[in-house]
């Protein structure tokens, strides 16, 4: 079975399927990286312990994104006449996904979509990801859908119930197997309560995020409290950043963190602020609460659940909310015990056990998982 992935995220939820892969007899994996994501993708394969079996290296200085579309499809395609895999996984929603997935529909083989069903449904809103999500549809035979809501979204749209699972998130099962490899470090710097930051999304560029940072700097002046922020490599998110918060002494900026330490500093925060669409799912499995920094986020089951709140950009509400929260034991205490919908830390083998059901090789499939719909 073929998998495709290009970025480093990609990395992170695929990971888990392809060690459960390689400790099944039933399964022979064959790791396609397009290098969409070309540094820190290799070095996020070494972290997690995979070794790419064929790796496109697509691409080029000032690449423009019809020149990288027609570069993955042409070497994805390649690949896959070459191998003849039996399907090939894609996940998530970025060009190495669609092209992926067109590149295998082409060749007439099935394809399986891990994390399937995303759907802001705000025109504009995370482009081109919304659009890559939704023309992969069509095209998947197997849908593994992180949540009910998700799995909502694609029979909405409809695909037959059949064809859709409700598996949990792998980026969880990742998540929880890092932690329990332990390689990360914390970077907070103190005993203070830890208010961990990210902050990067193109739509949040400019005088946002400068708003979002004087916001910062009237948390900062509570003594109790570090705030963390890991600084986006962005000049941008940079320039914007900076200037405002260097030498606050209780501040502290550091480069992007590696992945496992991040996971680390995470579980050893009080809270998040962030942008992210990954973050939001990953704090309810370390019981953190989220504060988004925007309007509408792809994570809106955590916002149901009672782990997120959608605070948006004003400075005035984003300092509310922090505030809030470390004013509030209550309210607090009730983002913490929300429960996480993302997932337990199987949704690999449940994918696995209904591809080796469907294909005859196990009598039956792995159950989906029992998650209420939103």
């Amino acid at each position: 079975m073929a998998v495709v992935l290009g970025t480093m995220p990609e990395a992170i939820k695929m990971a888990p399927v392809i060690r459960a892969m390689e400790n099944s007899r039933l399964f022979s994996p064959v790791l396609i990286s397009t290098g969409q994501h070309r540094e820190l993708l290799e070095q996020m394969l070494r972290r997690l312990r995979l070794t790419a079996t064929h790796d496109l290296a697509v691409m080029r200085e000032r690449q423009q994104p019809s020149a990288l579309t027609a570069c993955l499809t042409n070497g994805l395609g390649e690949v896959i006449r070459e191998e003849r895999p039996d399907l090939v996984m894609v996940p998530g929603e970025t060009s190495s996904t669609l092209c992926g997935t067109l590149a295998a529909f082409r060749e007439q083989i099935p394809v399986a979509h891990v994390e399937a069903g995303l759907r802001r449904g705000v025109r504009g809103d995370s482009f081109p990801q919304e659009l890559n999500q939704r023309l992969v549809t069509p095209m998947t035979k197997w849908h593994f859908a992180p949540t009910a809501r998700a799995a909502a979204a694609l029979t909405a749209e409809s695909v037959p119930a059949p064809r859709v699972m409700v598996t949990g998130s792998t980026a969880i099962d990742n998540l929880l197997w890092a932690r329990h490899v332990g390689e990360g470090r914390s970077a907070f710097c103190s005993d203070r309560r830890g208010v961990l930051m990210t902050l990067h999304r193109r739509q949040n560029h400019g005088a946002t995020m400068r708003a979002i940072a004087a916001a910062l700097l009237r948390v900062a002046e509570r003594q109790d409290v570090e705030v963390l922020v890991p600084v986006h490599k962005s000049p941008t998110v940079r320039g914007a950043l900076l200037p405002a918060l260097k030498g606050h002494p209780r501040i502290t900026l550091t480069e992007p963190l590696d992945y496992f330490d991040f996971i680390s500093t995470l579980a050893s925060c009080e809270l998040v602020l962030t942008d992210s669409a990954r973050v939001p799912e990953e704090a309810p499995s370390f019981n953190k609460p989220i504060l988004v920094l925007r309007d509408t986020t792809e994570r809106l089951e955590a916002v149901q659940a009672g782990a997120a709140q959608l605070v948006g950009t004003d400075p005035r509400s984003v300092h509310t909310a922090v505030t809030s929260l470390l004013n509030d034991p209550d309210l607090y205490g009730r983002m913490v015990d929300a429960p996480s919908p993302f997932g337990d830390g199987h949704a690999s083998d449940r994918i696995l056990g209904r591809l080796a059901g469907d294909f005859g090789w196990t009598p039956a499939p792995a159950s989906a998982l029992d998650v209420t719909a939103a």
